[in-house]
């Protein structure tokens, strides 16, 4: 990357943009909700079941005016999700509040790990084993999406929704791949424990983005 094209990146002016697009969302709290998804590239988490393995490497996705990301995504919808890669890598501050400017309601995925930058109407927390979420994203998250893999994502779901605020909604979601062979388990796990909810990738099975 230039050197003068990586300052506007690191001022946040620019993103490594993967892709955007018009859907449904399709977890969690707003599951169903027509949403403007804007995809960041970048992330060094490594979760070896990610689904958007393509978008870690930043350098594979062209830096983009956050101006034009705006004009794009104000056409679309009034929701606006933010995911990736991992968006907290780049500084959010100018997406987002350019975003608010056009009355947008700004939701974020994330695993938390770096520092909270941006104005956001929903945080969707998604905390990983390798990479732990900082101190003020368990504080302001409004939902905390655990993914169930295996039997010991059950103890790391408790001890995360051991770390957020009061308010925040607690869901427990499989990992698409093993959906068969876990979701009995969420299920009755869930009925034991019902602080928590259910969330599923209804979007794949919609066969939508």
């Amino acid at each position: 990357m230039k050197k003068d094209v990586q300052v506007l990146v690191d001022k946040g002016e620019m993103l490594p943009l993967m892709e955007e697009f018009y859907t449904i969302q399709g977890e969690g709290y707003h599951k169903g909700t027509a949403a403007y998804f804007v995809r960041i590239g970048g992330c060094d988490v490594g979760c070896h079941w990610c689904d958007v393995k393509e978008s870690w490497n930043a350098n594979l996705h062209p830096p983009t005016e956050t101006s034009k990301i705006i004009e794009n995504a104000k056409t679309y919808s009034d929701t606006i999700v933010v995911t990736g890669g991992e968006p907290l890598t780049w500084d959010m501050t100018r997406l987002t509040e350019g975003l608010k400017a056009e009355n947008m309601q700004v939701h974020i995925e994330t695993s938390g790990a770096y520092r909270l930058t941006g104005i956001w109407d929903w945080i969707c927390l998604s905390p990983k084993k390798m990479k732990l979420p900082t101190q003020e994203v368990y504080e302001k998250a409004d939902e905390l999406k655990m993914i169930i893999y295996n039997k010991d994502d059950f103890r790391f779901a408790e001890e995360q929704a051991a770390k957020v605020n009061e308010s925040c909604i607690l869901y427990l979601q499989p990992e698409w791949s093993k959906r068969d062979k876990v979701v009995p388990e969420i299920v009755d796990y869930v009925m034991k424990n019902p602080k928590w909810k259910v969330s599923l990738q209804t979007h794949k099975y919609l066969n939508i983005p």
